[in-house]
């Protein structure tokens, strides 16, 4: 008979002191191991600022939960004013200063614990993050069915979690941190390799507004937007870049007159290079991220002296761009 069965029976002299002292500690153990949400994960997950001017998945995140709070909000993955309006009344409603801004403290008012058998729109957050993330191919239904659950369970193992039961604040923060992929099926954008593989992973913002900016530049007919690296997935020291590592900083080709600019490269001093086109390039991509263009490195002198970029060793083949978040605690990435 075993120590607990023993003491169910009423006969704890039957079972030997040490025994009994050990037998609360491990019922202890095994309730605590049994509510505690969450162990592991990334050190270095942080929830993403966003605010005006920001597009992407962790915009549509945002807009999911207010509406899983019962607040008015769109679904279309672009933070305007109508988005930061429903943010301010948001704060305001839970204690927060109203300033339109989604940092830490209202990442954590407005992330939903979820588990299995959990509905409504914050599992569709959670779901279209995990397609947009890791590719879970996820049916966005909005319940958290089996196929959720092993999408949950395989996001956390990648992560280096402990799988819990649910959803919790570590999930949720190293979801919403983990860095998003451009698409290169949508014919806006195409990828050219410098050596480091699969670098092109940034911010769930960088990636959104890039991708905008292209979907707008191809309608022009000067080609698609010919994308070089950006981060490695999880960020972190990338060859050949002294930046790179926080997923803000994409590198793309100039135009092309021949619009080739997916086959080959070019520099500003080439006749193969379009000024126009890369002009209105450069403008597509503020235009989609207002406020959130720190700066762009490219050496065309017409282009600095027009004040669309700025000089920088070893950047006239290509174009780098910077994004920005407000709130970001590096001075380099802060709007």
């Amino acid at each position: 008979m075993t120590a607990r069965r023993l003491l169910a029976t009423g006969y704890p002299d039957a079972v030997p002191r040490a025994v009994r002292r050990l037998v609360p500690i491990a019922f202890a153990f095994m309730l605590l191991a049994s509510t505690t949400s969450e162990v592991g994960a990334f050190s270095k997950a942080r929830f993403p600022p966003q605010s005006l001017g920001n597009r992407g998945s962790d915009v549509r995140a945002v807009q999911g939960l207010l509406r899983a709070h019962g607040i008015v909000a769109a679904a279309d993955a672009v933070f305007g004013v109508t988005t930061e309006d429903a943010v301010k009344l948001f704060q305001s409603i839970n204690g927060l200063t109203p300033d339109g801004i989604v940092g830490d403290a209202t990442w954590l008012k407005l992330i939903v614990p979820l588990r299995p058998g959990s509905s409504g729109e914050a599992v569709l957050v959670l779901q279209r993050q995990l397609n947009s993330k890791r590719h879970a191919h996820l049916t966005v239904t909005g319940h958290y069915d089996t196929a959720t659950r092993n999408a949950v369970i395989a996001f956390q193992r990648h992560v280096g979690m402990i799988p819990p039961a649910g959803v919790g604040t570590v999930t949720w923060r190293n979801l919403l941190w983990h860095y998003d992929y451009p698409s290169f099926k949508t014919g806006t954008l195409c990828d050219y390799s410098v050596g480091n593989g699969l670098a092109n992973w940034g911010t769930g913002a960088a990636i959104g507004q890039l991708e905008a900016a292209a979907k707008v530049f191809v309608t022009t007919g000067h080609g698609r937007v010919s994308v070089g690296d950006v981060s490695f997935e999880h960020g972190g020291n990338i060859p050949l870049h002294m930046t790179h590592e926080v997923g803000l900083d994409v590198d793309i080709r100039p135009i092309r007159k021949a619009e080739n600019q997916c086959s080959f490269g070019s520099t500003w001093r080439l006749a193969s290079y379009s000024r126009s086109a890369t002009r209105a390039l450069i403008n597509d991509i503020r235009a989609a991220a207002p406020g959130h263009v720190k700066l762009i490195y490219f050496n065309d002198p017409v282009l600095i002296r027009e004040g669309l970029t700025t000089h920088f060793p070893a950047h006239d083949d290509h174009l780098h761009i910077r994004y920005c978040e407000h709130a970001y605690p590096l001075a380099m990435y802060r709007c």
